[in-house]
């Protein structure tokens, strides 16, 4: 039986699958790492990127606008209607997935040779075009059975995709290395790895999809046998009452496409970033390098280094974000304003405590987990991992405040603000890339996310009462300074101690002793400057409060003790 889920086990569902798939997104890399030269990484990530930004357009934030109508409807008691607005959406992904598919496939010579001034790109963005063919469909999948509340299928799927993608790249790369076919082939197999990843997810949601449909079908029999037994008049009323006018194709794409307009622009925010910063790299910084393969170089540190690791932080604002939307939506609606205050208050206040301190430790710890990762005895590229995941504690903000405004009715709002911020990021980083290279690109990133978060806060202010920390925001920022100093003596400290170490082992042992330093410290400072108290403790999901609750009773038999 296919189950719902309630608001927190889905959030804990999407978290974890998310989190698996990015470290076997990130693992992936390692093996690339050292079987691919620097430019056919440099092809293997362009391609991803262009990719990853054509999916955003194509699906962005429908499977959210999905998920809100079909939810909506079967709140309502027209399960029918539902069912077409899932048909719908079929129809619209496969018809995206073909038209975005030949288009990409068609255009790779154009895109590689007059936008990211690297030839031999074509091959690889062939290689993963087939992959749009899929993944619009498996996105509309996704979006209906979120809006079932049945987050396993999604979470699942997600799962199977990355180990699937991963299987095949490292071992497609691994042959053509082998036979020595040339950087374009090598890039173009690792990409291709992404197809084979999309029809894993496909049969995943296939399963699941059958599964519900003949659970929905037996549940409809059930009820149909109770109104049989019911007498003629009250059956009359049954079958009146669940009659359904059925909604045009037309109708169902007005009212998906209002909705998920504004969303596709908020959610593109980062793939934007990211592809701006990598297709355009050599354009904005050729000035600022002596060669061209030490822009290579930096290119390949950001995209194929940077990029994966700051995908980290933001897992669980992600999942908490795409789960609070019909939370909000609900409560929003029939003006419970109490109710709204507290859920807006209790997100931002997790996503805070959690989000910093994961963004926190791999920024000072950037070094070791660079070595690690990337078995690179000097750690290249640890500064830009550093800087870039940092900037993360401002994308989680924005993503979070992003959804809290599309639950509150203010779709157009996180549009605007995200416009305004492109904006930001395009004129930062036309100013700051000559002159400061690849951390000019990342400083206006920041800039970027740091504009549409301010102003999306500026907003929910005026709509509800926030309140995240009140008076409590001096005590959080000594626990920032002061576990993060920690951290990032700890790991130079236990770096050096270790050098005689194999390099691989060393920054592992660093990366996890300046990791357990700078969040113990985090949590216990947390407690003692009473940032966090027991009625916030009491809020939180149920694996952040059997973290936090002996620490909290520790602190107040400590207390009691000293009376």
């Amino acid at each position: 039986m296919v189950k719902k889920d309630s608001l927190i086990k889905g959030t804990i569902i999407l978290a974890a699958a998310a989190l698996v798939a990015r470290f076997l997104g990130i693992f992936q890399r390692i093996p690339l790492d050292n079987l691919m030269s620097t430019q056919s990484g440099v092809y293997f990530n362009d391609a991803n990127n262009i990719y990853l930004m054509l999916l955003i357009i194509a699906t962005g934030g429908i499977p959210s606008a999905i998920s809100k109508m079909i939810s909506q409807r079967y709140a309502l008691g027209r399960p029918e209607e539902a069912q077409r607005i899932y048909r719908a959406a079929l129809w619209f992904g496969s018809v995206t997935g073909v038209i975005v598919s030949v288009l990409l496939f068609v255009f790779a010579p154009f895109i590689a040779t007059n936008i990211s001034i690297e030839p031999g790109l074509d091959a690889s963005i062939r290689a993963i075009a087939p992959a749009l063919l899929l993944f619009p469909i498996i996105a509309m999948m996704r979006g209906y059975f979120q809006g079932r509340q049945m987050m396993m299928a999604g979470g699942l799927s997600q799962i199977v995709e990355q180990i699937l993608r991963v299987i095949t790249a490292v071992g497609l790369v691994m042959l053509v290395v082998s036979w020595d076919m040339g950087d374009r082939k090598v890039a173009a197999v690792a990409t291709f790895g992404s197809v084979l990843g999309s029809i894993g997810a496909f049969g995943v949601m296939l399963y699941y999809a059958r599964k519900l449909k003949r659970q929905d079908r037996q549940e409809q029999a059930a009820l149909s046998g109770q109104v049989s037994s019911m007498q003629t008049g009250e059956s009359e009323l049954v079958v009146e009452a669940s009659s359904q006018v059925k909604s045009s194709y037309r109708s169902i794409y007005k009212e998906l496409f209002a909705i998920s307009i504004p969303i596709v622009i908020a959610a593109m925010t980062v793939q934007f970033v990211y592809n701006f910063d990598t297709m355009l790299f050599n354009r904005l910084t050729g000035s600022f390098y002596e060669t061209k393969e030490a822009a290579k170089q930096f290119h390949n540190w950001l995209a194929f280094r940077a990029q994966g690791i700051a995908g980290i932080p933001p897992i669980l604002a992600i999942a908490l974000s795409t789960s609070i939307i019909p939370v909000l939506s609900s409560a929003f609606s029939v003006r419970n304003m109490k109710e709204v205050e507290r859920q807006t208050s209790l997100v931002m206040r997790i996503v805070v405590f959690t989000g910093v301190p994961a963004a926190l430790t791999l920024t000072v710890a950037a070094v070791s987990v660079t070595g690690f990762l990337f078995g690179d005895a000097n750690a290249g590229g640890s500064g830009i991992v550093a800087a870039l995941t940092a900037g993360t504690i401002f994308q989680i903000t924005m993503m979070t405040s992003n959804s809290i405004l599309f639950g509150l009715g203010q779709t157009n709002v996180p549009m605007r603000h995200t416009l305004i911020g492109l904006v930001v990021k395009v004129i930062a980083s036309l100013a700051l890339a000559p002159l400061l290279g690849v951390y000019g690109l990342i400083i206006a990133s920041t800039l970027c996310f740091v504009t549409i978060a301010s102003l999306n806060l500026r907003v929910i202010k005026k709509e509800v009462n926030l309140s995240v920390l009140g008076a409590r925001w001096l005590g959080y920022g000594v626990t920032i300074v002061i576990s993060a100093g920690a951290g990032w003596m700890t790991d130079i400290l236990v770096r050096g101690w270790l050098e005689g170490l194999t390099p691989r082992v060393g920054f592992l042992i660093s990366a996890l002793a300046a990791g357990m330093v700078s969040f113990g410290l985090y949590l216990a400072l947390l407690i003692l400057l009473k940032v966090v108290t027991a009625e916030d403790v009491r809020q939180f999901p149920g694996p952040l409060r059997k973290l936090l609750s002996p620490l909290i009773r520790l602190t107040m038999r400590s207390k009691s003790d000293s009376r």
